[in-house]
């Protein structure tokens, strides 16, 4: 009945009956697991080999979304300014008087100050505001008895700032009363 009688060996959760007249030897069920680990390692070398591609093609994605996003701010950015441009040639090509021409100029700075507007830039407020160090750069003082003391009175480059980032300081020239400063 030796024939009758199987032998059960445990292979990678399935159970593998054989007869007993052939005996299952150890080398066979570890030559199966061989092969079993060998078809896994298989499988992960090429899901690794696929992630790593996806990877770089998200990684090659972000950086043409980076670049394509740069150009269309710097293009959304020039681009009023571009009108400005064609007006300055516009009236370096013109026959006029001197008053023309001055006009001429003051419509376009106000065409480049509504451009900056766009932007969100605006002008830092000086003339006639008390001194702070945080937005205004003192060149010189001019000593008066008629303002208070630390106040601009004169504004030698105008200063700008982008919602509440200042961008470049106001240059300016601020008073000194003697009078406040002994009290």
């Amino acid at each position: 009945m030796q024939d009758e009688m199987t032998v059960q060996a445990v292979q990678e959760g399935e159970v593998v009956t054989t007869p007993a007249a052939e005996p299952v030897s150890e080398v066979s069920v570890l030559q199966a697991e061989l092969e079993l680990v060998k078809g896994e390692r298989d499988q992960l070398l090429d899901r690794l080999a696929r992630l790593q591609a996806e990877f770089d093609n998200a990684r090659k994605r972000e950086a043409k979304e980076r670049a394509d996003t740069r150009d269309y701010t710097i293009s959304n950015t020039v681009e009023p300014f571009l009108g400005v441009m064609d007006n300055f040639q516009l009236a370096l090509k013109a026959d006029g008087t001197a008053e023309q021409l001055r006009t001429g100029v003051e419509l376009i700075l106000k065409q480049m100050e509504d451009a900056l507007k766009g932007l969100n830039v605006v002008p830092v407020e000086s003339v006639g505001a008390q001194f702070d160090p945080r937005i205004h750069e003192a060149l010189g003082s001019i000593e008066t008895k008629e303002f208070p003391d630390h106040q601009v009175l004169e504004e030698i480059r105008r200063g700008y700032r982008i919602r509440d980032k200042l961008l470049r300081p106001a240059l300016v020239r601020i008073a000194v009363n003697a009078d406040q400063v002994a009290e």
